[in-house]
């Protein structure tokens, strides 16, 4: 009686041909596929049409064992959405101008056969996806999965006022040109938030994010505190007051975040001074942000037009990663 060889893995890339090199790409994972003994790839390109979605709902039905994508901040964005809670692992291969959610995991950021081979290894981890449900100003809702962090206000104007071609040049340094013209005619808003059951805060503020992990490129720490595996979501209320208010935020998260805390004294030093009324931090599962006008909003650096009402909760243990072998998770 002959017995029956044992059926072969297969690895699926949903890539956005834009942001990649995909000829080498493609190459690249199907030999190392090959020489872990896997079956030939599966590839699906996004389109206008499909930022991802759609592609990465085909590779799962189509039985793969773990999805590999490549592309912007975006492109990620919308492939964790269709993979949340699936069990099916997910390898991030960084591309693009942010890699935002593999920067707060502390990927490799220059060499994608490194991901490729954890793709097709055994070392996996459980992270938390953020959902963003929208309510805009004729009624209508709708609900997005976010893996770094969603946005009311002026971090949303930030990013729909960054030049395309500049981003294409220079990169995430591109936001720096968002922020300035945003700054130039940037007014608060009065909003009604709530974490969880908690009260009713109505104040004006210039922007609300609900953060699921908290570093931006260059190792700003916008939420020092946040973790993407905690189970829990991160909200940072941004309202400064006049423009000293605005160096306050400023220093709060470059300085105050990003130097001070990482050493002893510096941690000292922010005790002593307590806290800074330009920016306030909550934490919750739930986080609710309401406004009586249509306010910007954006998901993961994407923009998502306009809402007036912006419900965020986090989703434990919803995304499967595949990760290098022996990778650092405690810090995430």
């Amino acid at each position: 009686m002959t017995k029956r060889a044992p059926a072969r893995r297969q690895a699926a890339l949903v890539y956005n041909p834009i942001k990649v090199d995909e000829r080498r790409l493609r190459a690249t994972v199907r030999e190392l596929s090959a020489e872990a003994g896997w079956e030939h790839p599966a590839f699906y390109k996004t389109t206008v049409d499909d930022a991802g979605q759609g592609a990465t709902a085909e590779a799962i039905a189509r039985g793969v064992d773990v999805v590999l994508v490549a592309g912007g901040d975006g492109t990620v964005r919308a492939v964790a959405e269709a993979m949340a809670n699936t069990g099916v692992p997910l390898a991030i291969l960084p591309s693009g101008t942010g890699n935002l959610l593999a920067r707060n995991l502390g990927l490799t950021l220059g060499d994608p056969a490194e991901m490729v081979r954890a793709a097709l290894g055994d070392f996996r981890h459980a992270i938390d996806l953020g959902w963003a449900h929208l309510t805009r100003a004729d009624g209508s809702q709708s609900e997005h999965a976010f893996v770094v962090l969603a946005g009311i206000g002026l971090d949303a104007d930030m990013i729909a006022n960054t030049r395309p071609d500049l981003k294409k040049s220079v990169g995430w340094i591109a936001y720096v040109d968002g922020a300035a013209r945003s700054l130039a005619t940037a007014k608060p808003f009065r909003s009604v938030f709530q974490i969880d059951d908690g009260r009713l805060h109505t104040t004006k503020v210039q922007s609300i994010l609900f953060a699921n992990c908290g570093t931006l490129p260059a190792g700003i720490s916008l939420i020092p505190d946040a973790s993407i595996a905690d189970g829990m979501l991160d909200v940072a209320v941004i309202q400064p007051s006049g423009a000293f208010g605005w160096l306050g935020v400023w220093r709060k998260i470059w300085w105050d975040n990003s130097v001070l805390r990482r050493f002893r004294a510096g941690r000292r030093v922010l005790q002593r001074r307590g806290k800074d009324a330009s920016v306030h931090y909550f934490r919750g599962l739930v986080a609710e942000a309401a406004a009586a006008a249509p306010i910007p909003v954006e998901l993961d650096g994407d923009e998502f037009g306009e809402a007036v009402r912006m419900t965020c909760r986090v989703d434990p243990g919803a995304l499967l990663l595949a990760l290098p072998a022996g990778h650092p998770v405690h810090s995430i």
